[in-house]
């Protein structure tokens, strides 16, 4: 196998300060096959871009999820090699994050940023938020890791075909990850060097907006995955606001007032609280059914392959 078939996949929006230097920075570890979704940019990046050799693509839709979606449908490589298009990915890394990949050891590999990150790549907040989504995945799936959220990733062709991606933002790299998790996918960790954005880019991701985001899609797309996380959320906080609501009814009791209706109303929340628990545990039954059902299936498919 040659580099020709690794794409090199740069989903970029207005970069025109560093995406020069990204492509001849990859072209210079020995990959020619880029391929650059611009987002509409409104500067000159799809100029410098072509300029430099890359094959540009302006992605139909908006956001770095659609952009993604769009190129995994256009790229017919064995091998892909997602990277950020602002600088702050290391091209030599690429090696590390595609080899793996190559040697079958991973289908999708994840360039941990945590490892080894320039001073003022990541506001504190940054820091803070994603130490929180990472403990958050790894509770609701079971799994992990230290830097889900980013950007520098490599596949393989049987990694691209298993996901079904359906968000359009900066969710997306939480999604490919949960994705990868469902669908069984051997995953692994390399540390990367993350460097400061350049002075002339400015960040797109919005922290407090972007992260309940993020955080909402590791929530929601938990329910069909672990049940028992998604639904004792919702019966710990039933239960939660039952027993708030009860102390206010007993301290109302020791004072003479009589609170027949909150009475009522604690002890539907609290019901509601175990209800949510008890269908939370039925509902993790069907799920583990269900994934080792279709485990053995892809076993078999496999084994049939062989």
């Amino acid at each position: 196998m040659t580099n020709d078939n690794v794409c090199i996949l740069l989903p970029v929006l207005n970069e025109e300060a560093t995406i020069g230097q990204v492509i001849r920075d990859f072209r210079s570890e020995g990959f020619d096959n880029i391929l650059v979704m611009d987002g509409n940019s409104k500067d000159s990046t799809r100029q410098i871009a072509e300029a430099e050799g890359a094959r540009v693509v302006v992605q139909t839709g908006k956001g770095k999820g659609q952009a993604i979606k769009q190129a995994f449908e256009l790229i017919s490589e064995d091998y892909v090699v997602m990277a950020d298009g602002d600088g702050t990915n290391l091209a030599r890394d690429v090696h590390a994050i595609l080899g793996p990949v190559l040697d079958g050891r991973a289908d999708h590999v994840m360039g941990d940023r945590m490892a080894n990150f320039e001073r003022g790549a990541f506001t504190r907040l940054n820091l803070i938020g994603n130490k929180i989504i990472n403990k958050m995945f790894g509770m609701a799936y079971g799994v992990w890791l230290n830097d889900i959220l980013t950007g520098y990733r490599a596949f393989n062709q049987k990694a691209i075909k298993s996901f079904n991606l359906k968000k359009s933002g900066f969710e997306v790299e939480s999604e490919i990850t949960i994705e990868s998790v469902k669908n069984d996918l051997k995953i692994l960790e390399v540390p990367t060097t993350y460097l400061a954005r350049h002075s002339g880019g400015a960040t797109k991701l919005n922290p407090l907006q972007d992260g309940f985001r993020i955080g909402s899609t590791i929530y929601k797309m938990a329910k069909l995955h672990n049940p028992m996380f998604y639904f004792g959320i919702i019966g710990g906080a039933f239960i939660a606001s039952g027993l708030v609501v009860g102390t206010y009814v007993v301290i109302q009791w020791i004072q003479g007032v009589t609170r027949i209706p909150l009475s009522i109303f604690t002890t539907l929340l609290i019901i509601a609280g175990f209800q949510m628990f008890v269908f939370g545990m039925l509902s993790d039954l069907v799920v583990s059914l269900h994934r080792e059902n279709m485990r053995m299936l892809r076993n078999m498919s496999e084994d049939k392959k062989d």
